[in-house]
């Protein structure tokens, strides 16, 4: 099983640029095995901050990318068959729970609620996990944790996670970094300069501000990377925010406009 997770070990130090303190309540939590739940818009750096806990804590770390057509099956794992027979795939939460990785359910309000169904045993004084089809309880490894996130902006009557799942968690909120930080991070990721790096952040504020008044989602750090990183190629920046920034998030005319215009004001 050790063999298996060497590929899910994270053998270098990912950036992340600490904006308060989460570290440390992240390390507290996981010192009590708390699942945690991390909240915040897309591309602000939930993901990376996973991969940094997970290099920090010298954890493997098997990731999820949750989607409407993921089954349970598809978390706890099914019989398969092959030339020699039937046998038992384990899926990444039932590998997770019996190796002590952190398993991370990514935008985990995408599955069906009937599949999130399957974590709680793991999330509370049990730390079990039932395979029904194979008649077997696994006892989650003393190392197992289980972190979920997902985007509140998104969540909809259909798509929200139940109270009796949220209540299983400790919380973590996320939001795109102060001006200052975003600009520091941005500079590190692309390799551009912190005077490029702060007009890139300066057209980002501009255009979350109209988050709800024509646009659904702001401009995220992860673009502003994206930004960054076709500048330092040497494509000019009106047309590397064009490409990354601003046709991305509409194709609304008169909003592709408004962010072309800020866009012109910075560059």
């Amino acid at each position: 099983m050790s063999e298996n997770l060497d590929a899910y070990r994270v053998s270098q130090e990912p950036y992340y640029r600490p904006v308060a303190d989460e570290v440390e309540l992240y390390e507290a939590a996981y010192s009590v095995r708390m699942p945690m739940m991390l909240k915040g818009p897309t591309g602000c750096g939930k993901t990376r901050f996973v991969e940094y806990m997970a290099w920090k804590l010298n954890k493997p770390l098997i990731t999820v990318a949750c989607n409407e057509d993921m089954t349970a099956s598809d978390l706890v794992g099914r019989f398969l068959l092959d030339a020699n027979g039937t046998h038992w795939q384990d899926g990444p939460l039932a590998m997770a729970a019996r190796s002590g990785a952190i398993c991370y359910l990514d935008e985990v309000v995408e599955a069906r609620q009937d599949t999130t169904v399957v974590i709680h045993p793991l999330t509370d004084n049990r730390r079990v996990l039932p395979l029904e089809k194979k008649g077997e309880l696994v006892k989650a490894h003393p190392d197992f944790q289980i972190v979920i996130s997902y985007n509140p902006g998104y969540q909809s009557l259909m798509k929200d996670l139940k109270q009796s799942t949220k209540q299983r968690f400790g919380a973590l909120d996320f939001n795109y970094p102060d001006h200052d930080i975003e600009t520091e991070i941005v500079a590190h990721e692309t390799g551009v300069s912190s005077d490029v790096a702060r007009k890139l952040v300066g057209i980002a504020e501009r255009a979350r501000n109209l988050k709800g008044h024509g646009l659904d989602e702001g401009i995220s750090t992860r673009m502003l990377i994206y930004a960054g990183s076709l500048i330092a190629q040497g494509v000019t920046a009106q047309a590397a925010c064009r490409v990354a920034l601003v046709r991305p998030i509409t194709d609304d005319p008169d909003m592709r406009d408004a962010l072309d215009a800020a866009v012109a004001t910075f560059f």
